[in-house]
């Protein structure tokens, strides 16, 4: 999908509940049971890291294993809709 291409409620929607269904999946139990925050490194326990769409769904991102990551709460709350270029200059400019 093109990332100028305006992505409807309807196709977040779906994306949102391919994100539920795969959180009940192996792949990603083993991915939080590690406990890594994929944006800070920081250690925590799996109850404690979220799901994080490395392009978001408001930006034509895809509820995908190759897009999804773990997050904790603060990094995910940080990087809200930002695309990885973006979220880097954030980084670099705090």
């Amino acid at each position: 999908m093109d990332f100028f291409t305006e992505v409807t409620d309807e196709q977040i929607r779906r994306e949102r509940e391919k994100a539920r269904l795969l959180r009940k999946q192996g792949w990603w139990q083993n991915r939080i049971a590690r406990g890594d925050c994929h944006y800070c490194g920081e250690r925590f326990a799996a109850k404690a890291l979220t799901l994080d769409h490395i392009v978001p769904l408001a930006r034509g991102g895809r509820s995908s294993k190759g897009n999804c990551v773990p997050a904790c709460k603060e990094c995910n709350n940080k990087k809200r809709d930002l695309l990885p270029l973006e979220w880097q200059e954030y980084l670099d400019r705090i």
